[in-house]
Formats: C-alpha cells, sequence, structure tokens
C-alpha cells in the first residue's frame, strides 16, 4: 500500500498513505474541467457556444477534447471563436445523450514530484470531408444546437469557484460606464469568497457593480476576516491606504477601530518588530486588501455598523459601509479550531515566545565584568566589543564539562582598518558595560575608532552561544583604505578540524584562499575541534536568508559590499607558527566622508550542548506510518508521520484531519510511545484555506517565480511562483515560501495548536527554511506543553550546484542548539570520506548532537563509531533491529560512550585508518566498536587500558555476537589480531 517517493529534495517527502476519493474521470488524460451538452438527436454536427468564462490568459491556444456518451473521443469538431468568454465548436454527434468537453487538457512530463505541466494545443482530427460540409461559421447557427448544461470538475478541490469567473469584455465596459473616470473601483467581500484572481474581473463583480455593504456574521471572541476588492482598470494607483471607523450597535455598544486591521499594510515581523508595507495597484490589475476584526468575547449581542475607508495617491477616500452581526454564542480559541473560517490570519502577526527566556537546556547568561558565561563555554570581550578570548569547558566524551577548560583564541579577534599610514586595529576605550534584555540574551555597545574611521559597536549574545555583531564603520572625511580585515587567530590544537567555504568537513587545511561568489552559498566557516570550536558568518545590513534545497539559485546569497568589495574580498586560512590564522579581507577601497560600511559578523561558540547517548540510544525511531503495535513489537517507540499519510495528508499544512491524528496520537501515547509529524515551512501545501490570502501579499510569504508544476498551481494560481513538492497519489502540490515571513509567526501558532490540541511530541524537521529566530520559538512552544519535546533535522547534503555548495551542517548549524537528533541523510557519503567527514558533516557530535544514518541505508560498522544506525521503517534495508537487540543484552543505556576522537581513549586499534570507539560499562563489560578506512582487508591488534575499563586481561573474553546483515559470531583473544574487511568491521563485547 506504501508508495515511496524518494527524490533530490531529500527523505523528506516519502510516504504515501492516503485514501483519496476516486477522480469523476482521468484528469491526466483529459485534464481537470469539463462542461456537459445535451444532444437530443443524432446529427453529422451539432453547434455550441460554451460561456466557459477562464481565466486562463489564451484559450484560443489549449486543445479541446469532445467524448460521446459512450466515453469514445469524437474525432470530427471543429472550433469556431474561442477567447475567455465562451467556446464555438461544431461537433458530429453520432448518438443522442450526453457529451462532454473537455477544455484544458495538459500533459505532464519529468519527475512525478517535481511535474512539468503544459497545456495540449489544438490539433485537427476531423475528417476533411466532413469538414468540408461543415462549413465556415457562418452556416452553424444554422446546425442543431447541443444544449449547455452544466460545468464540472474532477473533483471538488479542483473546481473553479465563482471568484474564478471572469466577467465579459462587454460586462466590464457597461461597469466603467457607470463609474465615469474613477481610478479605483472596490468590491467588498467575505472571507467565504476568497478573491483569486488578480489579473481578471470576477463575473458577479460586473454584474452587481462596485461598492456596497460589507454584511457578515461572527460569534464573540470569533476572529472575522474580510477582503476588499480594489480593481483599477484604467491607471496604475499607488500607496493604498486602509483605515476603519468604530463598529457601533444601536444600544450605543463599540468595537474600536482598533480591533481591526489590514494585513496587507504591514504587520508584525518573524522578528517580533512591526513594519509596514506599500501596496500599488498596476493598472488593469485587482488588488485583494484582507482584513480582520477582532470581536471581543464581551461585546453584546447585535448589528454593529461602521466603515472601512480606501483611499490613494491622488484617488479620492472611499468608504465601504460594514454591517457585522454578533450571535449570541462564544467561540473557542477566536474559531482557530475550523482553519476553513480564516479566523488563524491573526496568526500571521502573532509574537507568540517572542522572548528573551531560556530554553533547556541552556542557562541564563552569567555577567562578571566584561566575561559572559554560558553553558559550558566563557567569552571575555576585548574593548572593542570582539571577544578576546573564549573558552570551552566541554570534555572531549562530549557528556560533561571540566574544569580547566579550553582556550580557542591564540590572540584576541581584531577587526583592522590598513591605510597609507600602516595598520589600525578597532578598539573603545574600555570593556564595554553590558546589559541584560533577559536571562537568554544580553547586548552592549563600544563606539571605537580605527585610523581615520569610527567604528559603532552593536553587539549581543544568545545563552546558545550566538554572537551577533552590527559594525559600523564611518569616514569623516574622504579616505583612501588598503584593506578592511578581520582576525581570527585560534589556537593550534582548538583548529582541528573545518568545513565551509567551498571545503567538505576534514582535516583544517594548511592553507586555503576563498573569493566571494554569488553562485556558492558561502559566507563562512566553522573551525573547530569536538569540544570546542567557532563559526562565522560574514554580512552586512541587506543580508537575506537565501532559498535552500533546490531553490538556491532562485534566491541566492546577497553580496555584502563591504566584505565582497566588488569581488575584491576573501578569506584566508592559515596554518602558522603561533597560530591558526582565519582571515576574511576586503580590499583597497576609497571611502567618502559621511559614507559607511556595514562590517558585520555572526558567531557561534562550540559544542551547544552536551549529548546523552543513553536517550539516544533509548529512543528508537519507527519513520513511517504505521500500525502502532507492529512498531512497538519491532522495538520502536518514536514514530515520524510524514505527510501524505491520513493523518497528516498535505505538506506543511497539518491542521485538516485534526480527529485521525488526535485517535492516532492518544492510542501511541496509551502503548508508552512519542509520536512526530513533519511540518516545515520551506514549502505550502495548495491545499492550505488561506493561499489566496497568501498570494494577495505579493511576496511577502510565496516567492516569486517562473509558475508552471503540477495543473492545479497553474490553474488557481496567478503565475508568479515556484513550484514545489507534488505528490501523484492525492494530488497534493505546493509553492515554495519566500524565506523570512509572517508565515513564521502562523507557523508557532499552528504548533502550538498541534501541541494543545493534538498533542504531538515533537517535530521532524525535513530541511528548514527559517533561521535560529523562528528555531527558538518553536523549541519554546513545545516545551511548554511537551517536558521533552523531541525535534529532529533532516537534510539531503548541500553541497552541489543546485544548493550552493554549502555544507549542510554549517547551514543549519544556527538551529542545533534547539534540536535534539540529526538525519544526514540522502546524497551524504558514506563510503568514500575520511572519519573527519563523518565527525564534522554527519555525526553532530561537535556540536552536542547524535544522528542517523540514510543514503543507501548507511555504513552500519563506521557509524557505531559515532553511535549511528539507520531508521527502522525508512526502507526495506533500513533495520536496525539486530543492532538494537545487541545493546539491549549488552546494556548500552548504562554504558559510557567513549569515542575514537578522544585523546585518552581506553581502546586504540595499531592503525590509524581503523578507529574504535568504546562503550564501558566499567568493571563489568565494554563493547568495541571498530571499523575501517583501509583500502583492503587488514588485521588489527587493540591497545586496551584495562584499568580504565575496570575488568582483567586475564579474565576479559572477546566474544562478537552474529548480527545478520552486519557480523558474524566471533570469538577473539586478547592481544590477537582482528581480521577487518574494508569499509567493515565489528561490535566486540568484552567482559
Amino acid at each position: 500500500m506504501a508508495g515511496w517517493l524518494l527524490g533530490v529534495a531529500g527523505a523528506a517527502h516519502a510516504q504515501t498513505l492516503v485514501t483519496q476519493q476516486p477522480l469523476r474521470w482521468n484528469a491526466d488524460a483529459l485534464g481537470n474541467h469539463r462542461y456537459l451538452l445535451q444532444v437530443d438527436a443524432p446529427a453529422k454536427a451539432v453547434h455550441v457556444v460554451i460561456p466557459w468564462r477562464r481565466r486562463d490568459a489564451q484559450p484560443q491556444h489549449v486543445a479541446v477534447i469532445v467524448t460521446a456518451p459512450d466515453g469514445s473521443t469524437v474525432a470530427n469538431v471543429r472550433r469556431g471563436r474561442i477567447d475567455q468568454a465562451s467556446g464555438e465548436l461544431v461537433f458530429q454527434a453520432a448518438q443522442a445523450g450526453t457529451y462532454a468537453v473537455y477544455y484544458q487538457p495538459y500533459v505532464s512530463k519529468g519527475r512525478s514530484n517535481y511535474p512539468t505541466v503544459s497545456y495540449a494545443e489544438p490539433s485537427d482530427t476531423a475528417d476533411a470531408a466532413w469538414a468540408r460540409k461543415v462549413g465556415d461559421a457562418t452556416h452553424w447557427t444554422h446546425l442543431p444546437q447541443a444544449k449547455v448544461l452544466r460545468y464540472e470538475a474532477v473533483d471538488d478541490f479542483d473546481a473553479y469557484t465563482s471568484m474564478e469567473r471572469t466577467a465579459t469584455p462587454a460586462e466590464q465596459q457597461a461597469l466603467l460606464a457607470g463609474h465615469g473616470s474613477d481610478a479605483l473601483l472596490l468590491f467588498p467581500e467575505t472571507r467565504a469568497n476568497p478573491i483569486r484572481m488578480f489579473d481578471a474581473l470576477p463575473e458577479s463583480w460586473a454584474k452587481r457593480g462596485a461598492g456596497g455593504t460589507l454584511s457578515d456574521t461572527a460569534q464573540r471572541g470569533e476572529y472575522l476576516s474580510f477582503q476588499v476588492g480594489a480593481w483599477a482598470p484604467r491607471v496604475a494607483v499607488n500607496h493604498v491606504d486602509v483605515r476603519f471607523a468604530d463598529l457601533r450597535a444601536d444600544d450605543g455598544s463599540i468595537i474600536p477601530a482598533s480591533a481591526l486591521t489590514c494585513f496587507n499594510l504591514g504587520g508584525i515581523g518573524y522578528d517580533g518588530k512591526p513594519f509596514t508595507s506599500r501596496v500599488d495597484v498596476a493598472q488593469g490589475r485587482v488588488q485583494a486588501l484582507w482584513m480582520g476584526l477582532d470581536v471581543p468575547a464581551s461585546a453584546k449581542p447585535g448589528v454593529y455598523r461602521g466603515e472601512v475607508i480606501v483611499s490613494a495617491d491622488g484617488v479620492a477616500a472611499q468608504s465601504i459601509p460594514m454591517a457585522i452581526t454578533v450571535g449570541e454564542g462564544n467561540v473557542v480559541a477566536h474559531g482557530d479550531d475550523d482553519p476553513v473560517k480564516l479566523t488563524r490570519l491573526r496568526w500571521l502577526n502573532s509574537t507568540l515566545a517572542q522572548d528573551d527566556s531560556v530554553v533547556k537546556p541552556f542557562t541564563p547568561i552569567a555577567v562578571k565584568d566584561g566575561t559572559l558565561g554560558i553553558l559550558g563555554r566563557e567569552i571575555r570581550l576585548d574593548a572593542s566589543g570582539l571577544p578576546a578570548q573564549i573558552t570551552s569547558h566541554f570534555d572531549e566524551r562530549m557528556t560533561g564539562f571540566s574544569g580547566q577548560g579550553k582556550t580557542l583564541l591564540a590572540a584576541p579577534v581584531q577587526l583592522i582598518v590598513e591605510d597609507d599610514g600602516g595598520a589600525h586595529v578597532l578598539k573603545g576605550a574600555h570593556v564595554p558595560q553590558i546589559h541584560s534584555d533577559g536571562p537568554g540574551k544580553v547586548h552592549w555597545q563600544v563606539g571605537a575608532s580605527a585610523g581615520a574611521l569610527r567604528g559603532d559597536v552593536n553587539a549581543s549574545l544568545e545563552a546558545d552561544g550566538t554572537l551577533v555583531y552590527s559594525i559600523a564603520l564611518s569616514a569623516a572625511q574622504d579616505v583612501s583604505l588598503r584593506d578592511i580585515r578581520l582576525s581570527i587567530p585560534m589556537q593550534h590544537d582548538a583548529a582541528r578540524y573545518q568545513l565551509g567555504l567551498g571545503r567538505q568537513g576534514d582535516r583544517a587545511p594548511d592553507d586555503v584562499g576563498w573569493k566571494w561568489r554569488v553562485q556558492n552559498n558561502q559566507d563562512g566557516a566553522w573551525i573547530g575541534t569536538v569540544n570546542a570550536g567557532l563559526e562565522f558568518h560574514l554580512r552586512d545590513e541587506n543580508y537575506r536568508r537565501p532559498l535552500n534545497t533546490n531553490f538556491y539559485q532562485q534566491q541566492p546569497l546577497r553580496m555584502p559590499a563591504s566584505w565582497d568589495n566588488q569581488g575584491q574580498g576573501g578569506i584566508r586560512l592559515r596554518n602558522e607558527d603561533k597560530d591558526y590564522l582565519a582571515e576574511a579581507y576586503s580590499g583597497p577601497r576609497q571611502m567618502k566622508a559621511g559614507e559607511t560600511l556595514h562590517y558585520d559578523i555572526v558567531m557561534r561558540v562550540t559544542p551547544f550542548k552536551t549529548i546523552d547517548p543513553a536517550k539516544h540510544f533509548a529512543e528508537r525511531f519507527f519513520h513511517k506510518y504505521g500500525d502502532l503495535d507492529a512498531i512497538k513489537a519491532d522495538g520502536a517507540n518514536v514514530v515520524n508521520i510524514h505527510h501524505a499519510t491520513p493523518i497528516n495528508p498535505w505538506i506543511n499544512y497539518p491542521f485538516l484531519e485534526p480527529a485521525a491524528m488526535r485517535a492516532y496520537i492518544d492510542a501511541a501515547h496509551q502503548r508508552g510511545m512519542r509520536v512526530k509529524i513533519y511540518d516545515t515551512v520551506r514549502e505550502v501545501s495548495d491545499r492550505a484555506p488561506e493561499l489566496p490570502m497568501l498570494e494577495s501579499l505579493g511576496h511577502e510569504v510565496i516567492s516569486t517565480g517562473k509558475g508552471g508544476g503540477f495543473s492545479w498551481l497553474q490553474e488557481h494560481l496567478d503565475g508568479d511562483y515556484i513550484a514545489a513538492w507534488h505528490v501523484p497519489e492525492n494530488r497534493d502540490a505546493a509553492v515554495i515560501n519566500a524565506g523570512q515571513s509572517r508565515w513564521h509567526n502562523y507557523y508557532i501558532e499552528g504548533l502550538d495548536w498541534l501541541a494543545r490540541n493534538e498533542g504531538i511530541d515533537g517535530l521532524y524537521l525535513d530541511d528548514v527554511a527559517y533561521d535560529r529566530t523562528t528555531m527558538k520559538r518553536v523549541r519554546k512552544v513545545l516545551q511548554a506543553h511537551r517536558p521533552d519535546p523531541l525535534i529532529d533535522l533532516h537534510s539531503a547534503s548541500q553541497y552541489n550546484p543546485r544548493d550552493g555548495y554549502i555544507n549542510s551542517a554549517l547551514l543549519y548549524m544556527e538551529l542545533f542548539p534547539y534540536i535534539d537528533r540529526l538525519w544526514f541523510g540522502e546524497e551524504f557519503d558514506y563510503e568514500k570520506t575520511s572519519p573527519a567527514y563523518w565527525l564534522t558533516e554527519i555525526s553532530g557530535i561537535p556540536y552536542g548532537l547524535m544522528g542517523e544514518m540514510l543514503q543507501n541505508d548507511g555504513n552500519p560498522w563506521r557509524g557505531m563509531l559515532f553511535g549511528m544506525t539507520n531508521r527502522l521503517g525508512w526502507s526495506a534495508g533500513s533495520d536496525p533491529r539486530g543492532l538494537w537487540k545487541l545493546w539491549d543484552a549488552f546494556g548500552i543505556e548504562q554504558a559510557e560512550m567513549i569515542g575514537w576522537w578522544v585523546h585518552d581513549t581506553p581502546v586504540k586499534t595499531n592503525r590509524d585508518d581503523v578507529l574504535a570507539t568504546s562503550y564501558v560499562r566499567k568493571g563489568r563489560k565494554t563493547l568495541i566498536a571498530i571499523a575501517s578506512w583501509a583500502p583492503q582487508k587488514v588485521e588489527v591488534k587493540l591497545a586496551v587500558d584495562w584499568k580504565a575499563l575496570g575488568l582483567s586481561p586475564a579474565k576479559a573474553t572477546f566474544t562478537a555476537t552474529a548480527v545478520n546483515g552486519f557480523q558474524p559470531q566471533a570469538t577473539f583473544k586478547a592481544g590477537e589480531a582482528i581480521p577487518v574487511e574494508p569499509g567493515k568491521g565489528w561490535l566486540i563485547e568484552v567482559e
């Protein structure tokens, strides 16, 4: 029953277990729309004019298919006048009965999950002799006339609504004739009729006329959304403005104007900051102005009257009267439990969880003079406001902290301005004073100088280890500069590994030169070792998060004018005698008096948190929708539910099967199991009732693009979008969202609703299109309802041209503090890459995470060096149950994991290309994971620190338990050479 849809975009879009109502006909062959005609008697030819009022711009270039009552295709068909208003046809009717005219047949090519749909062009299938007898269109009115019965769609969702039936040119002209030279015509609409066309006028508007009263009903406490359509028929209209008057009832009760808002004119951004938007209406275009009324729960029942006042530059204000009937009843949660009512539009301006509180496991920031203490780390500030020293107290095992700590820097981080007079270090007068924003965030400012430039440093630190610097360098007079550069000198033993800047994770190179390129999603790097590291990114005031996961090139990185300096800037990494130097330079330039450049920097100090191997091994994932009893019998206790499943059918819109979802989750909880659902914001399903409203916001939420994709998108959207994932089995199609937007506020409220009403235990994230601001809020809302929510992140490798050669770990490192597990992932190379690549790019351990493998089911031997298996349920080959059984027999949850990277690891091999990780139950037994990177079969001997294991070598036995597909039964003696096949290894129990 399950159909697997593995795609480049990620493990994301996996299984389909959705039962759909059967379509009325085969849409792939005939299209989604038809008119039924009645022919009373057989005839050589019948004539019909179908008043289809189409919204597609050039229907004359699209084929029609006529079928007879027996379902056969009628070949003898002639086309007359075909336009948006109507279509004229003559066809042979060999039998009486009901005929069907399919008028938007399409052809689908390409990948099923990213289809390329084009509309069939007209072709002449008529017999020449028949066509001659029919003659030209001047004779057709004398033919028998077929009767138009009705319009039908292949299903209810594909059907054109009344708001998608276009007005004829004559109807438009008649409407305009009654409005003189009016530049802007207004049409009020309730939420029941979302405006869906922006380049054509609906039939209903032309017939009823502009203006009129907005009449609707609401219950007390309900959030009532509504629209005003603004049409600019003659000239472009700019700077549309909306104001509201108080709503007043006959008894004097008032709902104040402040309870009303127009979403198109601004609101609260994803970052919690208010913003305004300008609305212009191009000539001939329709702009839907979506508005909301927050009806107070205390409102008295009755009819409330007020007005919406719309004006624009050079356009006189127009009033739309409002008459809102408030009923006797009170709704729960503003009516949010029914998404079709669009009460959730208020979520777009939500500030839920937008604060500087601390989430587990992080601790409040401790401030002592110029030193800032966070979980396991300290940052001491220099007089510039930049770090003078960074210390990590994480131990190498990554399960605890050490008192002495490990310093990262060989010297303070410096911003240096070089001119003809030499190099000048940006410096303030003294170490900055720290100001608290809350337990989870502090900030500071520094007034500094460097040579002829003044520097204004605004900086902050958050409890997870993120430092954000906004550094404005200003010239009081014209100045010639040789360079402005950032120097990060790191201790050699802290700069063991590096990833980013066009390099995949590996040992830190001795010398690297990197230049800015818009084709690459690269603006920084991570340099560090397992228990101490520093991530940095270089930006300016115009930074915008690029799109990711196949779509980077459609919204790439904006080159920072400061650091890039028209291609002269770059980054050098050098292994020097005293330090490992990361140096970002911008090159020579001229600055004019009064000019300001923004040299912004984001840094993150790693690790973010300790790992918890016992918890990791106890939480066993089943990555598929399925029978809970069977899943539990297999040993799994956490179920990841994709979209395209019965309880979560639609991608990133998990609200339309609430009863089924709640029943499944309740059943899981009764069995001691947890359920996480797929929900991100990278794309949104066409099933979201809010989609027409989101279109009205221009490209605030929906990315600009070339359109196309699945037929529903082409037939019901305005054409300026990026087509995203499509599930053929349930005809779910999606569009890409535009990076950071108010849809993130909606997302946060949606997660809160799911946690409260559905009982979800966490999230499965399949690549992510939001930044840490939203990720923190995700953690907070889930943690508010679950003591231990689970969030796991999957990513396909982003290191490819379509994703801008960005390392997945670097792309998502800002999110790592707030997630629990990684699943990296499709297109990751588990066979031809180094142990350092595994450690830094896949495992998550240097950042405080553990994970699992995906591509080709991973490499189980190498995986066990990092505590990784594949996931049960994902594919036929993904079966870690044998390893789970071995873990339980050994008691791995009671063991201490000591990785091969730990300098005093108690078990080592005699080869650098065969590594060992130990799971130690001191004084009882130890499980040794061995994995080879040697190119051929080798024999290795183990060097064992018996005291560290608490075992006696004289009494120790070495046993490899048989695990199907992993290893045969075997025993070894202390000191005996152990044969290891290339790319494989062992799990050997010592006791």
